[in-house]
Formats: structure tokens, sequence, C-alpha cells
């Protein structure tokens, strides 16, 4: 299957200064998968991989010196590794500290040797060891979003028009249903690669659902690897109760029973860390960027993926594939969160995740934007509905406060493209859309499915 960061992984190997790179996401977003495909174009490839091949760590303990690792590391193996012909790939780094340090001196010392590392929970190597700025690129990988799930299922021709679009003018009517059909069949399976392969393969959602629970066990069993033991239960606290939360402001103070924030905060912090939750930061918005006027203590949950929160909420999927404007009506939060995951999925891989909302809190009348985006140096408000309509007054009031800084704002919605003054509407599935046409670099990735 292809996927977005495919694009970037391109542009990293033709980058003449490029550094080592660390591809980092959730665990099961398919890191592994894309790396692998990546190195079929190079003549030649290695793999190591530190969970399985445990003694491979060692070889990074005498010293830091590239020269001397990659001799040895040939030596091990019987693999031959040639700088400027060779993808060095090192998988579940986070089992080798001391290989992460080292990423540092490959640029330097051998500047025409392709390394890539990769790694499940690799954040917490990373806050141990530290990586010095500029020394070591990272690209940010997330699940599959809406366009590379109609990409895998063949749709490239639809990938291509939506990459294409702006709000200008609306597709024609079969045209928009059919997506938003394709789209109820994304929200149910979600953007797990697994789970998509298996819709793909299959068509039989339960199949899905199965994927997607065990997908979820996977995450509880890594709460031990990165909590200490007094946290865990604090940890799966969080994990289960954050996809009730989407779209809401979070709370401690809501979730089950009795606890006390300097208990659950931390487990949102190790959650976070882990990339299975994002936190959309409550933002004043009064310029850019838009983390410096956040209030961190502020914010609500996006979930990973809105396929597993589904199968964690018990939600039945069918819904979504047999009358997906209806059930959009029904499931306001669940679209809010794919609008989320989709944002997250187009921005720039080279940026650590971040979503922003904006709520202004008054006694006569208080107002939320769902999110707030970055285009050049203007903000842009974004509101979910639920259906084709629905009033806009939270938008309106942020636009009539920042003329000069925010000109337009976006509508996502069940209703087809259009744009009507300074609002811009579009169909819940064409974030894509949107995303390519604030960056000519999103739109070549997007197009780079096809």
């Amino acid at each position: 299957m292809k996927r977005l960061i495919d694009h970037a992984l391109a542009g990293w190997r033709a980058d003449t200064g490029r550094k080592a790179l660390l591809v980092r996401g959730a665990r099961q977003v398919g890191k592994t998968f894309a790396i692998r495909q990546f190195a079929r174009g190079f003549g030649n490839s290695v793999e190591v991989n530190f969970e399985k091949q445990p003694a491979i760590a060692s070889l990074f303990e005498a010293d830091l010196d590239p020269r001397r690792i990659l001799r040895d590391l040939q030596l091990a193996t019987g693999l031959l590794v040639e700088p400027g012909k060779t993808l060095l790939f090192l998988d579940e780094i986070q089992a080798a500290p001391r290989a992460l340090t080292a990423l540092r001196y490959f640029q330097e010392d051998l500047p025409d040797l392709h390394v890539v590392a990769a790694g499940s929970l690799i954040e917490f190597s990373v806050a141990e060891v530290g990586i010095p700025v500029g020394r070591v690129a990272s690209l940010y990988m997330h699940p599959m979003s809406f366009l590379e799930f109609l990409a895998a299922k063949g749709r490239t021709a639809a990938v291509a028009e939506l990459a294409g679009r702006s709000a200008e003018a609306p597709l024609a009517g079969g045209v928009h249903s059919e997506l938003l059909r394709s789209m109820g069949e994304y929200l149910a399976v979600g953007g797990m690669p697994e789970a998509v392969a298996e819709w793909i393969r299959h068509q039989d959602l339960r199949k899905c659902v199965a994927v997607q629970r065990r997908l979820a066990d996977t995450y509880r069993q890594d709460f031990g690897k990165y909590s200490r033991k007094a946290q865990v239960k604090y940890v799966e606290l969080v994990f289960q109760e954050s996809p009730r939360f989407l779209g809401q402001k979070f709370t401690f103070a809501r979730l089950s029973g009795s606890r006390r924030r300097r208990d659950l905060q931390p487990a949102v912090d190790l959650l976070t860390k882990a990339g299975v939750v994002t936190p959309v930061v409550q933002t004043a918005a009064n310029g850019l960027p838009l983390g410096a006027q956040s209030d961190p203590n502020r914010f609500k949950l996006l979930f990973l993926d809105v396929g597993l929160a589904e199968a964690m909420l018990g939600f039945d999927g069918a819904a979504w594939i047999l009358a997906p404007e209806q059930t959009v009506v029904n499931a306001g939060p669940l679209a809010e969160a794919f609008v989320g995951q989709e944002l997250l999925a187009y921005a720039s891989p080279h940026v650590a995740p971040a979503l922003h909302y904006w709520h202004r809190e008054a006694a006569a009348s208080s107002a939320e934007v769902d999110y707030c985006v970055a285009d050049g140096p203007r903000i842009v408000p974004i509101e979910v509905k639920r259906g084709a309509g629905g009033a806009l007054k939270s938008l309106r009031l942020f636009l009539e406060g920042r003329p000069q800084l925010s000109p337009r704002g976006v509508r996502f919605s069940t209703h087809n493209f259009s744009t009507v003054g300074d609002l811009a509407s579009y169909p819940l599935y064409a974030v894509g859309s949107f995303m390519a046409g604030t960056d000519p670099v999103v739109q070549a990735a997007i197009l780079s499915l096809t």
C-alpha cells in the first residue's frame, strides 16, 4: 500500500545534505512496512532488528565511531553495507539506546550512507538519551488517511481529483454520494493498516473489528513498558475512557471514579508520548504560532484512530457503511475526530504532531471553533458540522474578530464543495483537498499515491 510518507522518504534520499533519519509514530501505523518498501529502490538494503537480534546492540557499546560500527556490523551479519548504495535500516532502535545516540555521528563521518531508524515507543528512548537539534532528521507517521485508503482500494482517479480540487465548484452529485459512501467505509474500518488490508481482502467488518480489538490489546500490553507499576492503572483508565470524550474538553474529574489530576496528568502525558492520543490544545489564536498562545491545561484528546475508538466504544460500524450521512448526524464527535485525524495525516511529516482549537468563555455567549490551522501568515478556523447545514455562529464570531489575520473560514460537513463569501465548504472526505490547497508539498505527496 502506498503511503504519504513515501514522498517524504524520496525527498530525504535525494537530499545531498541529509542526516540519519528517525521515523516516528505510534505502534502499528506502518513504519516498518513503509521503510521496507522504500528500501526496494536501493541496490542493496540491510535491516537490523534490535529486539530480534539483541546481540547487535553490543556493537554500539565500545564507542560510537560509525566506521568501526559499520565494520563490525558487516562482520556480525555477513552483509555488505556500501555508502551510496545501501540503505541501513535500524528497526526497534528503542531496544538499543546507544544506537540511537550513534545516529548523530553517521552524517558527520559517513555522509553518503543512508541510515533510517524506527521503532515502537521510540519517543521514550529519545526522551532518555536525547537527540541534538539539527543532528538527526525526523519524519512523523500516522494511521492511513482517507486518501491513502482510497488509493489502497485502487481509487487513484478519485485521489487525483481530490488532490487538485478547491471549494469553488461542487462535484457531480453521483460522485459526491459515492465518495461519502467510501468515507463511511473508512469511518467503519479506520486507518490502521492491518484493518484496512483486512477490509480490502475480505470486506468483512467483523474481521476488521477483531483486528482493531487486538490492536487495542497490543497498546494495553505496552503500558508496563513505559509506566511505573503504580501508574499503569491510571494509564489504562485514560486509555479506556478517552474515546468517550471525543470532541469534548477533557476534564480529569469526569473520568470514572474519584481521581486526582496529579495522578492522571502523567498518564495523559505517557499516552501522548506513545502516540496513542494527541491533545487538541486551546489557543487564543490572535497570532502565529498558535502554540504561543495556547493553554496546555485546557485540551481535548484526539484518539489515535477512529476505527480503534469505535471498537473500544462498541459502536456499530455497519451504520457508517449503510447510511453514512445519517450516521454523521448521530455521531458528530466521531466526525470531528475524523477531521482531526485527517489534519494530522496531511500535516508536514517533518514537524511533531500538534492540533489546536479556539474557545471563548463569556457569561452571555461562549463560542468554540473545532480546529485552527496555519496557512502561511493566516489562521484558518475550521468547523465540523454533523449534517449539510447547521449554524456557524462561533466561526462567524472568530472571523469578525480577526478580519486581517483570518479572512476566511472552513466548514466540513456532508455538504458538497461550495464557496460563499468568506466561507469555504468542503465535504468531510475532502480534508486532503483543503490541506493540498494550503501547501503544494502536501499536494505532491497526495498525488504520489496515484
